[in-house]
């Protein structure tokens, strides 16, 4: 099982002789379905060979700080807004002091201190340099500052004493990667997303449909799952395997969809209408083949059930979150939208140009009744979790946990 498909995962490798274990956990993350990149610092070097890390991450090994050609693009803030989540392991005593005080004078502290994501170290070291009250004041520091510490572990050293400060093994470190993607914030809750775009038939060979590609959907209903909801996803044609862990339910017409939907929405605590739904189909579909004979073809074209606005319609409805695809004025046309329909909230982005459909980076305007967002412009996995992270805790101020 995949349990980090789509992760992007900075790997930082410092100077200690626990940099072999670095190898195997890459290794395991990519079995797991992450995306690694590595970082190494001068002195890992000298442990292990960056060409090694290559090969087994399949990417360029990045060191130097003050790399000219990386560095003419900010490098090293880019593979920062890259990343999901830092990796420090080993993280030496020398590493963790410099961590602690704010150090940037090498590319993996300088990355460390510019970052916006979780950032884990697992301590690797001497048992006398973990006790010692320096190391120990250094890691309260950083613990402090919401950095995650994973291990040490105790045992045999490599210098021959027995003690704390044994890196944890690879699999206890993908484990605690594991970990932080599962937020707890939607535990029990009952989470519908739709997602992808609708096929409407004009004859047996011609439908009409949109650019949707249902990335942006599918990254929604993992992110519900990873954050502890029992998800079900409604899913036009898309080329994207079904989420692991996820009820899926595939339809290929916008009427197929809400009647899927409708049959769900009753028993959900929150739905997320990520689908690019057709707004129209036609009012007749042909039985055969239409033939290229005439210069002009004229379809009679119906309008299209509007799903969203149903779902929110409902006596008892699901917290109801739309999404708003604009090629102009994008803030206005969402917020006309949220009202209309009666929405709790809606998630609003520009398209066209290279924009939203069929890329796989985008950015968004959440809107609610009082309050807006930006979400600026980052992967898509990213960005679901970003909103399902404002879903959560929009949804619990609405609906705040029973106390007895």
């Amino acid at each position: 099982m995949q349990t980090l498909t789509n992760k992007r995962i900075l790997l930082g490798i410092t100077g200690g002789i626990a940099a072999y274990k670095s190898a195997d956990l890459i290794r395991r993350l990519r079995d797991q379905g992450a995306e690694v990149q590595v970082i190494m610092t001068k002195a890992a070097c000298e442990f292990i060979t960056p060409l090694t890390m290559q090969a087994l991450s399949g990417k360029p090994v990045h060191i130097e700080l003050l790399d000219p050609v990386t560095e003419a693009g900010m490098g090293h803030i880019e593979l920062a807004r890259w990343s999901d989540v830092i990796v420090v392991a080993p993280a030496t005593a020398n590493f963790i002091a410099r961590l602690s005080h704010g150090m940037a004078d090498d590319l993996l502290s300088a990355i460390c201190l510019v970052a916006a994501v979780p950032i884990l170290i697992a301590p690797a070291m001497n048992q006398q340099m973990w006790l010692n009250a320096a190391t120990q004041a250094n890691i309260q520091n950083l613990a402090a500052r919401g950095i995650i510490l994973a291990g040490p572990a105790s045992g045999m050293q490599a210098c021959g004493e027995t003690g704390p400060g044994r890196m944890l093994e690879p699999l206890e470190l993908v484990a605690a990667v594991n970990g932080l993607f599962e937020t707890r914030a939607l535990d029990g809750k009952h989470v519908l997303v739709t997602a992808g775009p609708t096929q409407e038939a004009i004859d047996p060979v011609r439908f009409i449909s949109n650019r949707s590609s249902g990335r942006m959907g599918y990254a929604i209903a993992r992110a519900a799952q990873e954050a502890g909801a029992e998800v079900t996803l409604v899913s036009g044609p898309t080329a994207i395997p079904a989420p692991e862990r996820v009820k899926y339910v595939p339809v290929k017409t916008a009427e197929q969809m809400r009647e899927a939907v409708l049959a769900q929405a009753a028993k959900q605590d929150i739905f997320i209408a990520a689908a690019a739904v057709a707004d129209y189909r036609c009012a007749e579909i042909a039985g055969e083949k239409i033939k290229k004979t005439a210069a002009d073809l004229v379809l009679t074209l119906r309008k299209n059930p509007d799903i969203l606005a149903e779902v929110a319609q409902l006596p008892r409805p699901p917290y109801t979150v739309g999404f708003a695809a604009e090629t102009t004025a994008v803030k206005e046309n969402a917020l006309i939208k949220l009202r209309s329909k009666g929405l709790d909230m809606i998630a609003a982005n520009r398209v066209g140009d290279g924009l939203g459909f069929e890329s796989d980076e985008n950015s968004l305007e959440v809107l609610w009744d009082g309050g807006t967002i930006s979400l600026e412009l980052t992967s898509k996995d990213k960005l679901a979790r970003q909103l399902i992270d404002i879903v959560a805790r929009k949804y619990n101020e609405k609906h705040p946990p029973q106390s007895y």
